[in-house]
């Protein structure tokens, strides 16, 4: 597929990094030279320096037969001009768009054909906001995901000294809980992954990623680690938009407070907020961190821009009694290195963002894609089409699908029809070796390692006599 990327920055080079890594044609546009250069020479691709709402710099990136547009640069205007220029003078079949500003949110006839001509539009800050609020709900957990519209989660938990399976192999699982369907995809130890047997025991500081039915979740962590306590009070560390957006989404189910180095900015947030408390103040302030109670905070989040102020004000808060910390950490070599430490979560924004985005990217009917371990790994959802003739999957028993070896087949969403078609309901299989998927199966695929989501794409593709 030939994509032409507008924006060098956190979010369109984790895009184009994903996308590289899939043997797709990519271009990226910047008006900045030097993060192209250094995007450039660590990955196979083409750059072209320019605005990208320009004419003349998108026939230079390829327009004319280019497949996809993802525009994500830092200004909507921007996106949104490249999108209409796009369509109206090179008819390049789908454009993407970033858009940080909720006005199109609200008025969605903006964004049509006859407008502004976007496809599909993404709000990386949103996403990360509502992430987090699933981590808030989960305080066990180091990533909380959810496939086909709520119905089915993905958790990680780390494995603690004492769960009630820790120490069992996995077979246990069916006597530990008779009346639940769960599947551990798959186990991470030392950072290795590790295809999960009914033999596997499950070992203190394992990583485990777990699927069950979301009403069940929270049964299915209290196997694997101790229950947490109800989280009350919540310190957010940064006034910034996602920051502001988690601020005015929980400020009615906990006691919140902002803090915000930048006065004026301080001041704004605060007209915007009903409950929480703002104040103005550095992050890194120990004397602050303690007069504000930070001994009795359940969960302190770091979310300003800085990744060293991120990771220097977790540590602090820690250090002085903070119950659960979180930092967001553009660097993934930064993440990586500090997660587990006085940090409990280092979360990547970008990598957080983009799976929306490359659903729509992704062949034979994607419908979800979750970055797992800060880009190493990846969830997938997708719809089995076809029958059986013209399918690698549909009316084949698990253990007959050649799955590349790495990926497995976690669980199935399959939909209950009336007779006039209509949905009665939704249901969760977890599948054993005999299991057969059925045309219309939201099947959700582990994959131990990014590399492996190709070869799952092409295995669910469908011939041409389907089409």
């Amino acid at each position: 597929m030939k994509i032409i990327i507008l924006g060098a920055g956190q979010v369109g080079a984790s895009v184009a990094e994903n996308l590289v890594s899939e043997a797709n044609d990519i271009t990226l546009v910047d008006t900045n030279p030097e993060h192209l250069e250094i995007l450039r020479d660590r990955l196979e691709l083409r750059t072209v320096l320019g605005n990208g709402a320009s004419p003349q710099v998108l026939r230079d990136a390829g327009a004319d037969d280019a497949d996809l547009l993802i525009a994500v640069t830092q200004s909507d205007q921007t996106n949104l001009c490249a999108c209409r220029v796009a369509k109206t003078v090179f008819n390049l079949p789908t454009r993407i768009a970033r858009l940080r500003s909720t006005d199109f949110v609200e008025h969605p006839e903006l964004l049509n054909s006859d407008n502004f001509a976007v496809d599909f539009s993404i709000c990386p800050e949103q996403i990360v906001t509502d992430y987090i609020k699933r981590l808030i709900a989960f305080p066990e957990a180091l990533q909380v995901l959810e496939f086909a519209d709520g119905v089915l989660s993905l958790i990680c938990v780390t494995a603690f000294e004492g769960g009630p399976l820790v120490g069992h192999p996995l077979k246990a699982l069916r006597y530990h809980m008779p009346n639940i369907e769960v599947r551990i995809a798959a186990i991470y130890r030392h950072g290795e992954p590790l295809i999960p047997e009914g033999d596997t025991t499950i070992l203190p500081g394992d990583e485990v990623f777990c699927l069950a039915a979301t009403v069940h979740i929270r049964q299915v962590m209290r196997e694997m680690r101790r229950s947490d306590r109800v989280t009350r009070r919540v310190m957010i560390a940064g006034g910034g938009n996602i920051g502001l957006r988690l601020a005015r989404s929980i400020e009615g189910d906990y006691n919140v407070k902002v803090l915000e180095v930048d006065k004026h900015r301080a001041e704004a947030i605060a007209t915007q907020l009903r409950r929480a408390l703002v104040l103005r103040g550095d992050t890194t302030d120990e004397k602050l961190l303690e007069n504000e109670g930070i001994d009795e905070v359940d969960l302190f989040l770091a979310l300003t821009n800085d990744d060293e102020d991120n990771i220097m004000s977790t540590s602090l808060a820690k250090r002085m009694g903070a119950r659960r910390t979180l930092a967001l950490i553009n660097r993934r070599s930064y993440a990586d290195l500090v997660q587990g430490g006085p940090i409990d979560i280092a979360i990547s924004p970008a990598q957080t963002s983009i799976g929306s985005l490359l659903a729509h990217v992704r062949r034979g009917d994607v419908v979800a894609v979750h970055s797992l371990r800060r880009g190493a790994a990846e969830a997938l959802e997708i719809i089995a089409h076809g029958k059986e003739k013209d399918s690698n999957v549909v009316g084949r028993t698990i253990e007959n699908i050649a799955l590349p070896k790495g990926a497995t087949i976690g669980a199935i969403v399959r939909e209950e029809r009336r007779p006039d078609g209509k949905v009665m309901r939704r249901g969760v299989v977890i599948p054993h070796h005999d299991t057969v998927i059925e045309g219309g199966d939201h099947v959700i695929v582990f994959c131990t390692h990014k590399k492996l989501v190709r070869q799952v794409e092409k295995l669910f593709q469908v011939g041409f006599t389907f089409l």
